[in-house]
C-alpha cells in the first residue's frame, strides 16, 4: 500500500493499516497483520465495544494493539481519554513513549493536524510524562497503568489490556489471578461509562486467566465472518483467537489451510514444531491460544520414558483405529512387551491423510517393525484396512474386531493404567509431535477434548496387553481350585 492511499485529509487520516504503514515505515504487514488490523479498525470505529484478540508472542500483538492503536484514535478523535494496563507500568509507560513518538512525527501531524501533544520539555497547561500525555486544545490523553495501579478520578472512554501476566509463573499462581481479578473489577471496570469499550489482547498462559474468567462469567462470541464487525455483539464479549499453527477449521477472517503457520516469514512451520515439542503443553497456552490448568489434564506430561528397549522383550504388537470420520485421526501405534507386562511404544503413524495413504504408511511401519501382532478396530472402514494390511504384510497376522465399548468410559476409566503400564521414547514429543499434543493436552472433561484417536489407541493397547492377560491368570488360577 503506497502513501497516497493513505493520506485522505478528510476522512479521518485514511484506514488503519494504511496509517500503520505511514507512520511506521519498517512495518512488515503479513496476511496475519492486515486481518488483525481490520479488526482493531472496526474496534476503533466503535463496531465493536468489547473485543478479546488472543496472539502468539512475537507477532506483532502489542505494536497493532498498545502503540499504533491509541495514536490512530486520538488522531480520529482527539477527545478520546484511553488507558493502556500491562503487568507492570514500566512496561505499560513504554507503550505510552511508543506513541507519543508517533504522535510527534511529521507523517503524524499530515495526517491529524488536530491532534498534538505537547513538545517535550516545551512550558504549558498540558501534561506530559511518561505515563499521561494530554491533547492540546482538547479533552483527550493517554495514560498508562500497571496492573495494581491506580487511576482515581480518571473517566476511561476506552481501555486497552495488553498482558496483565508477566510469564507462566504469574499466571499460574491462584493469588496473582484473584489480585488480578480483583484490580480489573475494582479499577478497570469502575473507570468505564456506557459508551466504553473494551481491547484485551493476550498470549494465554493459564485457563483461568481475566480472558478465561471473562469468557465464563460474561459469555462471548467467536469472530469469524467479516459482517460480523457490521453486528456489534450487544452483549459479551467477541473473541478472535490466532494461532500460531493452523489447526481449527478455516474461517473468513484466518482462512490458513491446516498446519500453515500465522507469520512464515518470521516463524516458520519447522520453528514452531520445534517449540512444540520442547513442551506441547505450554506451546499448546501460549502459540495456540488453547490453555490447560495441569489439574485438568487426563495425562499431563506425566507418561514414563525409556532410552533403549529392555532385554527380556517377550511379543511385539499393534494395535490400529482408523479414522472415524474425515475430521479424525488415523492412529497407529507398534510397541513391544516385556515379561512384567510393561509396554513400550516404538513407533507410531498418526495422520489425517485418506485411507489410500494411511494404508501405505501404516504399512511401511509394519514392515520395518518385524514380527508382530497386528489388531485393528474393524469400526468405520476398518475391516477393509485390516485386509489391505493383509495383503502388504503377508508374513504378519493381521486380525480386527468390532469396538462396542463407550470410548469416553473407557479412555477416562483407563487413564491411570495407561500412565502406570506404558512408557515411551525419551525423543517421542520430537519424533511424533501432533500424537504427543494430542496426548499431554487431553483433558478429563471428555467434551471439551475435539480428539480422541490417541488416548483411544493407547487405551486399547493397555486392555489387549494388561488387562485381557489379567482376566486369562484369572481364569487359570479359577481352574486350578
Amino acid at each position: 500500500m503506497n502513501e497516497s492511499d493513505c493520506l485522505c485529509g478528510g476522512d479521518g487520516g485514511g484506514d488503519f493499516t494504511g496509517f500503520a504503514a505511514a507512520v511506521f515505515p519498517e512495518l512488515d504487514i503479513g496476511r496475519f497483520h492486515a486481518a488483525y488490523y481490520r479488526v482493531l479498525e472496526a474496534f476503533a470505529d466503535g463496531r465493536i465495544r468489547r473485543l478479546i484478540v488472543t496472539v502468539p508472542p512475537q507477532h506483532g500483538k502489542s505494536l497493532g494493539a498498545s502503540t499504533l492503536l491509541p495514536a490512530y484514535m486520538l488522531g480520529r478523535d482527539p477527545d478520546l481519554r484511553i488507558a493502556v494496563a500491562s503487568y507492570s507500568a514500566s512496561l505499560a509507560n513504554r507503550f505510552n513513549k511508543r506513541v507519543q513518538r508517533i504522535m510527534d512525527s511529521p507523517e503524524y501531524c499530515v495526517r491529524f493536524p488536530e491532534t498534538s501533544i505537547k513538545r517535550a520539555g516545551a512550558r504549558s497547561d498540558y501534561v506530559r510524562t511518561a505515563d499521561r500525555v494530554e491533547v492540546v486544545g482538547h479533552a483527550g490523553e493517554l495514560m498508562s497503568v500497571g496492573r495494581g495501579g491506580s487511576l482515581t478520578g480518571n473517566r476511561v472512554d476506552v481501555f486497552i489490556l495488553d498482558d496483565l501476566y508477566k510469564d507462566a509463573m504469574e499466571a499460574n499462581s491462584p493469588v496473582i489471578r484473584e489480585n488480578c481479578w480483583e484490580w480489573y473489577t475494582s479499577v478497570v471496570r469502575t473507570r468505564m461509562h456506557n459508551a466504553s469499550r473494551e481491547l484485551i489482547v493476550f498470549t494465554r498462559w493459564h485457563e483461568e486467566d481475566l480472558i478465561g474468567t471473562l469468557m465464563k462469567r460474561e459469555g462471548y462470541v467467536r469472530l469469524e465472518r467479516w459482517e460480523q464487525l457490521e453486528r456489534p455483539v450487544e452483549e459479551g464479549w467477541l473473541s478472535l483467537n490466532f494461532e500460531a499453527v493452523k489447526r481449527s477449521p478455516a474461517t473468513e477472517i484466518d482462512p490458513r489451510l491446516e498446519g500453515e503457520p500465522l507469520w512464515p516469514q518470521r516463524h516458520s512451520a519447522s520453528l514452531l514444531e520445534e517449540k512444540r515439542s520442547l513442551d506441547p503443553l505450554r506451546f499448546e497456552c501460549m502459540y495456540q491460544g488453547r490453555p490447560s490448568a495441569a489439574c485438568g489434564l487426563l495425562y499431563g506430561d506425566r507418561f514414563a520414558t525409556y532410552d533403549v528397549l529392555p532385554k527380556d522383550i517377550v511379543r511385539c504388537g499393534n494395535y490400529t483405529d482408523t479414522a472415524d470420520t474425515g475430521d479424525d485421526y488415523l492412529c497407529s501405534v507398534c510397541y513391544a512387551v516385556d515379561s512384567a507386562g510393561r509396554i513400550y511404544v516404538t513407533d507410531t503413524v498418526y495422520s489425517r491423510e485418506g485411507m489410500e495413504i494411511t494404508e501405505q504408511l501404516v504399512a511401511q511401519m509394519l514392515q520395518g517393525a518385524g514380527s508382530c501382532d497386528v489388531l485393528v478396530e474393524s469400526n468405520n472402514g476398518g475391516r477393509g484396512f485390516a485386509r489391505a494390511l493383509s495383503r502388504a504384510c503377508p508374513a504378519l497376522p493381521v486380525g480386527w474386531f468390532c469396538q462396542s465399548a463407550n470410548k469416553e468410559a473407557r479412555i477416562l476409566s483407563n487413564s491411570s493404567a495407561v500412565l502406570r503400564n506404558v512408557a515411551m521414547p525419551e525423543d517421542w514429543k520430537r519424533r511424533w509431535p501432533e500424537f504427543a499434543h494430542h496426548l499431554i493436552t487431553y483433558r478429563r472433561v471428555f467434551r471439551t477434548n475435539r480428539w480422541h484417536d490417541a488416548p483411544d489407541v493407547l487405551t486399547g493397547i493397555v486392555e489387549r496387553e494388561v488387562f485381557s492377560l489379567l482376566q486369562k491368570k484369572i481364569r487359570a488360577l479359577s481352574f486350578a481350585r
